[in-house]
């Protein structure tokens, strides 16, 4: 169990998080026809936009109340109202995601208040759901504000339905791209259950080329498939964010869940193909047992070349826990980890300490380490040091193909492996092209032995 401890720093200096608003912004992009909305200034709307853009290199549909000083004085409300008319009229979308932002919290709005007389005066909004979400940027993080849209998406849409026995409801968390979610699916249909993935960023973020612009997402889960989720007979949720959100499916619907704190390792996966098995009645596919003894040979493979090794790492609390769990499985010390907000997946973290703090904080302790994860603003941190860096999470953007990779499941695991170990590789290379073909321990025993020539 990891000790958290927060940084003693008066500001931050390379910033390794991003705000609550922003995280329910992304879950709203998983939604079909939706507008996500930050209520606020443009400058957080602008900043969170060239993130995602930045990310994805998409087209990315995110809009904004725009607040300015007086607005914020007298009261917002003939800003949401304006807000949600022009977005009804330009774009229609079935849904609009209100996320409030530092700015309108601190002033004390009535947002609920505001919405309840929006629906009032203003009838022709009512062909649109709305979903508000309070999301202050100066507590919590991105996947806080995350895990908050789920649930507050689930409250305001989902009802009670007679149960479908075959349907299960999925709930990723953040730190799953587009790609994982695509696996996800797979893995679940092939067990013949129907998934309702909630929310769905991979029919929405998966660069596809579509073949009409509406101004709103593009895909992801409708609100028919919303509203069905009332009627699963099981949810599914990955990472600690997503538990808010499955318990209140089950207060309103009554089904059962459980959470994967993770799904890359091979125990999570086991743990899911039998819970899968449980829930349909179905043996595991062949092709997953295969795919289950490739990651095995996978991991003898490559643990040449993490076993030992000292790992920094910065992301955001599900995300460490995932990365930080497979690599102490593969025999690599967890010397440094940084993240940034307070989660129950801290205490299942193999490592000694977790710092809340920013980049600065990793790169100042990181020095002896082998390897840094963390996301593209640690690119001038391996620079300084030295080290090879491998990007995860979100923004990587000096990378392509963020919505591709895929790092769940065995397969997903499997891929993880190699990227890794291709880069310890490729850094033993760097600094013995004699003996680049060596793994890491035996580089290290090289060293130390004197020639005797």
């Amino acid at each position: 169990m990891a000790i958290v401890v927060e940084s003693e720093k008066a500001c931050t200096v390379n910033p390794l998080k991003m705000s609550q608003p922003l995280g329910a912004s992304y879950a709203a992009m998983g939604l079909d026809a939706c507008m996500p909305v930050m209520h606020g200034s443009q400058g957080c709307t602008s900043f969170g936009l060239v993130q995602l853009v930045r990310h994805f290199r998409e087209a990315i549909p995110l809009q904004t109340t725009a607040m300015n000083e007086v607005t914020t004085i007298l009261g917002g409300y003939e800003n949401v109202e304006t807000a949600l008319l022009n977005i009804r009229n330009r774009a229609a979308p079935k849904i609009i995601v209100l996320c409030s932002t530092g700015l309108t919290e601190t002033n004390g709005e009535d947002i609920v208040g505001h919405l309840a007389m929006v629906r009032k005066r203003k009838p022709e909004l009512n062909d649109t759901e709305l979903v508000y979400v309070s999301t202050p940027d100066y507590v919590g993080a991105f996947e806080n504000g995350y895990g908050h849209a789920i649930t507050a998406i689930v409250k305001a849409l989902v009802k009670p339905l007679p149960t479908v026995r075959q349907q299960v409801n999925l709930l990723p968390g953040s730190h799953l791209s587009p790609g994982d979610i695509d696996e996800l699916r797979e893995i679940v249909g092939a067990f013949g259950l129907d998934p309702i993935i909630l929310p769905d960023v991979s029919r929405s973020l998966d660069g596809h080329v579509a073949p009409v612009w509406r101004g709103t997402t593009l895909g992801g889960t409708t609100l028919d498939q919303i509203r069905m989720a009332g009627a699963s007979a099981f949810t599914i949720g990955v990472g600690e964010q997503t538990r808010e959100g499955a318990q209140t499916l089950e207060s309103i619907a009554g089904m059962p869940f459980e959470i994967f704190e993770r799904l890359t390792g091979l125990e999570s996966n086991d743990r899911l193909l039998q819970r899968l098995a449980q829930l349909s009645g179905r043996a595991v596919p062949a092709k997953y047992r295969r795919q289950r003894s490739q990651l095995l040979d996978a991991m003898l493979d490559a643990h040449f070349y993490t076993g030992g090794i000292k790992v920094a790492l910065g992301a955001e609390p599900d995300l460490l826990l995932a990365i930080g769990s497979l690599l102490q499985d593969m025999g690599a010390e967890l010397s440094v980890c940084v993240s940034t907000t307070t989660s129950a997946s801290h205490a299942l973290l193999p490592a000694n300490r977790v710092v809340l703090g920013d980049l600065e904080d990793m790169e100042r302790a990181a020095s002896s380490c082998d390897l840094l994860i963390t996301h593209s603003h640690g690119r001038q941190m391996a620079a300084r040091l030295g080290k090879p860096l491998m990007r995860v999470g979100l923004p990587v953007f000096d990378r392509i193909g963020n919505a591709h990779r895929c790092q769940i499941g065995y397969r997903g695991t499997m891929n993880f492996i190699f990227e890794i170990a291709n880069l310890l590789i490729a850094q033993i290379a760097n600094h013995h092209p004699t003996d680049w073909a060596l793994p890491q321990s035996s580089i290290a025993v090289a060293a130390a032995v004197p020639d005797m020539n």
